[in-house]
């Protein structure tokens, strides 16, 4: 089960759009910054197929500008 969190940084003008986006895939959860314009994305998958899966999604989606890994976790069973 790997989870992974992640700073979310929007294209100019785009964090609502982002948010919405990132809100909609499976596995995520989205926590908008207070006082910045970002996004915290949380990911916990359960497998690693799923994994590459949600990080092929992630490479496309239009309203991301960059993706910064914080944290991650892999439980080896």
């Amino acid at each position: 089960m790997p989870i992974f969190s992640y700073l979310a940084i929007p294209r100019t003008g785009a964090r609502e759009s982002l948010h919405t986006e990132l809100s909609r895939l499976d596995f995520c959860q989205v926590i908008p910054a207070d006082n910045q314009d970002i996004l915290v994305l949380v990911t916990d998958t359960p497998d690693d197929a799923s994994e590459k899966h949600l990080q092929k999604t992630l490479k496309n989606l239009q309203s991301l500008q960059s993706l910064s890994l914080t944290f991650g976790y892999d439980e080896k069973e």
